[in-house]
């Protein structure tokens, strides 16, 4: 497959994709578009990064433009459900752009904004909609979309909905759904869970694989620097004084530390902005437009971001903390070397979170570079103190074998007063952003 005229997509389809300067099929496009245009349902395994949007939206709008019946009010005949708002609105852009010269009604619903002009845009009835699963569950809920007319319904970042804790939502959408309908499935990785969840929903699906599980794109160069933890900010800012890092997404693990993180770079003339859940939308897309624009050399993210970041020119990824789960790490870097171009990663790992390094490292099934910046001190320390696991608990101060428990939360340990059990990787003790408890989420 040379070129996208070879699949057999409609003129207006191919004037777009000229104008947006597509010309050779990626590997998972041209795998999966004559597959989609026959009706059949698809298991997609592919990173960010790989072209999978132009791989589903262009055969949607195919199919869409051979039945040109319009839309019922309060209805939508396609529907693509995205983890993220960010991820959500890059795809509706795409959507967007492939039917430029198409007469095609495009929405989006997310959390974050108001209500009002969402169910003005869904009374008209959409062609294609994408949106979030909470918010789209409220509108559902309340009348303002039906779905029994929706005949294609695409799972995008699949695993990260999992870790937002969206498959009961998602169960109850596609559950509204008609039996007769095309599923398309994608995700980067594929945990028990999605497996379970893309058995339940395909039929006879074709899968396309562009890359193995958990890999790491080849283009990124990765290095890692073990560092005592209160020097990694100074050791950041030597980062930033280094020309080349001209638009670099830096990774925490909380939202607490993604600002004060944001506030130190900005605070020494490194122009910053955090992104993370507890950002209104107006504040998430202004950071996003100001990096993208060049105001700012660089946007502090948790993980909630890592898949929903599709800026071209990322020069480098920094994991101020490492992830707890070296998928995460795998979205982390992709953020990086995306459209064909090459990128670099850099991770700062103390020696609590020596244990997690080695996952990612076992995991990826590859050996990272790495430079020693702890002071002597903290080197001995290092290799006195005994490995635990990652998620291993470190008891508090109590008799022996003895587990105290508290009239709190079933199973929560009772901890001493100005003491709080922290885990290896986690030196603020806070819950990572992206463990939610399973249940809906805001957006």
């Amino acid at each position: 497959m040379t070129n996208f005229a070879d699949l057999g997509l409609a003129e207006v389809l191919l004037r777009a994709l000229a104008q947006e300067n597509y010309t050779t099929p990626t590997p998972i496009q041209a795998q999966a578009i004559p597959a989609l245009l026959q009706g059949r349902d698809l298991l997609g395994i592919a990173q960010t990064g790989t072209g999978k949007t132009a791989a589903f939206a262009l055969p949607i709008l195919q199919r869409l433009l051979d039945d040109r019946r319009r839309p019922a009010p309060n209805t939508t005949r396609a529907l693509v459900l995205a983890p993220t708002r960010e991820l959500a609105a890059q795809i509706a852009d795409s959507f967007r752009a492939y039917a430029q010269f198409a007469r095609m009604s495009v929405g989006v619903i997310v959390g974050g904004v108001a209500h009002g002009p969402q169910i003005r845009m869904l009374a008209g009835g959409l062609d294609v909609l994408v949106a979030t699963p909470g918010r789209l569950l409220d509108h559902i809920g309340a009348g303002h979309l039906r779905l029994e007319t929706t005949r294609t319904i695409v799972l995008d970042e699949a695993d990260h909905m999992l870790d937002l804790g969206f498959v009961v939502p998602i169960r109850k959408i596609v559950s509204r759904l008609p039996k007769e309908r095309q599923n398309l499935f994608f995700s980067a990785t594929m945990p028990k869970e999605i497996s379970t969840l893309a058995d339940d929903m395909l039929r006879d699906p074709v899968t396309v694989r562009v890359t193995p599980a958990a890999t790491t794109a080849e283009r990124v160069a990765q290095r890692v620097i073990l560092v005592d933890g209160s020097a990694k900010r100074d050791v950041l800012l030597d980062l930033f004084s280094d020309p080349s890092f001209s638009r670099a997404i830096v990774f925490t693990r909380t939202k607490r530390g993604a600002d004060r993180v944001a506030q130190h770079l900005a605070a020494n003339a490194v122009g910053a902005s955090a992104i993370h859940g507890n950002k209104s939308q107006n504040q998430r897309q202004r950071a996003l437009e100001d990096f993208r624009a060049g105001r700012t050399r660089a946007l502090v993210a948790t993980d909630i971001a890592a898949r929903g970041i599709d800026i071209d020119g990322v020069s480098h990824v920094v994991n101020f903390e490492l992830p707890e789960t070296p998928e995460a790490y795998v979205h982390r870097i992709g953020r990086t070397a995306r459209a064909g171009a090459t990128g670099a990663a850099v991770s700062l790992c103390d020696n609590s979170e020596r244990p997690l390094l080695k996952q990612i490292e076992r995991v990826t099934r590859q050996t990272l570079e790495v430079t020693d910046r702890r002071t002597a001190s903290g080197s001995a320390a290092e290799a006195d103190a005994p490995r635990r696991p990652p998620h291993e608990h470190r008891r508090t101060h109590q008799e022996p074998g003895r587990v105290t428990r508290h009239a709190g939360k079933p199973g929560e340990h009772a901890r001493p007063p100005q003491q709080q059990q922290r885990r290896p990787g986690n030196p603020g003790g806070r819950r990572p952003e992206h463990s939610a408890p399973r249940s809906r989420v805001s957006d």
